[in-house]
């Protein structure tokens, strides 16, 4: 089955196994999430997207990591952002 992506291009995967490409570890990148076995940030990702650049470029400039690891980064961002934050300043 095939329902990923705009075009429909990568194959459905349920974030419960995108997420198993994301590990925190306290003693790896300060405990940031990061792609698994890699020190690449999930926020890198992230804020690579915000700014424009394309699935393709960062793929281009981070071989060995997959598309499917930049869409678990995505996955993880947006499970963190579905939950509830209170501001304590």
């Amino acid at each position: 089955m095939t329902t990923g992506g705009p075009r429909g291009i990568m194959p459905h995967m349920p974030d419960v196994h995108l997420l198993d490409r994301i590990s925190v570890d306290p003693a790896i990148c300060g405990g940031r999430p990061r792609i698994r076995g890699h020190r690449i940030w999930m926020s890198l990702i992230l804020g690579l997207l915000a700014e424009g650049t394309s699935v393709a470029e960062i793929l281009d400039d981070y071989p060995g990591i997959e598309e499917a690891d930049v869409r678990a980064c995505i996955a993880y961002g947006g499970r963190l952002a579905a939950g509830r934050f209170v501001d304590v300043t």
